[in-house]
């Protein structure tokens, strides 16, 4: 694959919206969509991600086979959000190549609208790199293996010890 030389500029991308509720306490943090999720405007919509079938078994809910929404009405019902790390990346290849925001200036928006959010799960090594930022807001931080199997090798049941945590306070 041919990579456009570096004096052009490289198209922006624009991740999804946060998925929010004043009530929730977790919230789940990504570092940006994969190409499915952003073709789909779905949150972990690639068919190999483990993220649902992971959620599936932390809530005791099946959530694969239900329709997107109601996946996210679940998440929601149980406390839990979902967002981006990263909100917009420049991309030279298959994947987030070159991930250009360095701002995850999320911490007013979420100490305004949901106040009674106290723990952030970060999906995987990427997004886990601001943990750190989010540790000093005053959030209880758990960098989760990522729910993509071309990022972490972990069988699913090892993965899913570390994502129970999730809901332990």
């Amino acid at each position: 694959m041919r990579h456009p030389p570096s004096s052009t500029p490289l198209p922006a991308l624009f991740g999804l919206g946060p998925v929010l509720s004043p009530d929730m306490h977790t919230l789940i943090l990504c570092s940006y969509p994969g190409k499915e999720a952003l073709e789909s405007r779905e949150y972990y919509a690639g068919t190999q991600n483990q993220f649902w079938m992971l959620m599936s078994a932390v809530l005791n809910t099946p959530l694969p086979d239900k329709p997107y929404e109601k996946r996210l009405e679940t998440l929601l019902s149980h406390g839990i959000g979902l967002w981006d790390v990263i909100s917009a990346c420049q991309s030279r290849g298959p994947l987030k190549s070159v991930l250009q925001e360095n701002r995850p200036d999320r911490f007013a928006f979420l100490q305004d609208n949901c106040p009674l959010l106290q723990k952030i799960g970060f999906n995987g090594q990427p997004a886990g790199e601001y943990a750190p930022l989010f540790q000093q807001a005053g959030y209880d931080t758990l960098i989760l293996p990522s729910s993509s199997p071309s990022y972490s090798k972990q069988p699913i049941e090892k993965k899913l010890e570390t994502w129970q945590q999730i809901l332990r306070q």
